[in-house]
C-alpha cells in the first residue's frame, strides 16, 4: 500500500519560518494532484495549499503570500515553506491527493506549533 510520510514540523516562534516535506511513491505521486491540509484541536482539516502534477499552484487566502507549496516529482517529494508564522497556523499538518484516495490512507502528520 502506498504510504505518505511527513516531516519537518516543530516548534517556531511567530514571525519565524519552516520547511515541510512530505515523501509518497513516486509512480503514484507524480501524475496526482497533491495538496497540504492541516488540522487544529478540535477543528476540521482544511486544505492550505495544492499543486498539480504540473506545478500550477493555488493557496487558501489564509496563508496566501506566508507559504509557498513546491514539488520534486522525480523524488517523489512535496514541500511546503511556510514564513511568518502566526499563532493560528500551529496545527498538524498532512500531505495527501486532491481527489479521489490513490495513496489508501493518510499519513501521521507532522506538528507544527507556532508559540512563544
Amino acid at each position: 500500500q502506498a504510504q505518505l510520510v511527513e516531516s519537518g514540523g516543530g516548534l517556531v516562534q511567530p514571525g519565524g519560518s519552516l520547511r515541510l516535506s512530505c515523501v509518497a511513491s513516486p509512480t503514484i505521486f507524480r501524475l496526482t494532484s497533491m495538496g497540504w491540509y492541516r488540522q487544529a484541536p478540535g477543528k476540521e482539516r482544511d486544505l492550505v495549499a495544492r499543486i498539480t502534477s504540473g506545478g500550477l499552484t493555488n493557496y487558501a487566502d489564509s496563508v496566501k503570500g506566508r507559504f509557498i507549496i513546491s514539488r520534486d516529482n522525480a523524488k517523489g517529494t512535496m514541500y511546503l515553506r511556510m514564513n511568518s508564522l502566526k499563532p493560528e497556523d500551529s496545527a498538524v499538518y498532512y500531505c495527501n491527493a486532491i481527489s479521489g484516495n490513490p495513496f489508501g490512507s493518510w499519513g501521521q502528520g507532522t506538528q507544527v506549533t507556532v508559540s512563544s
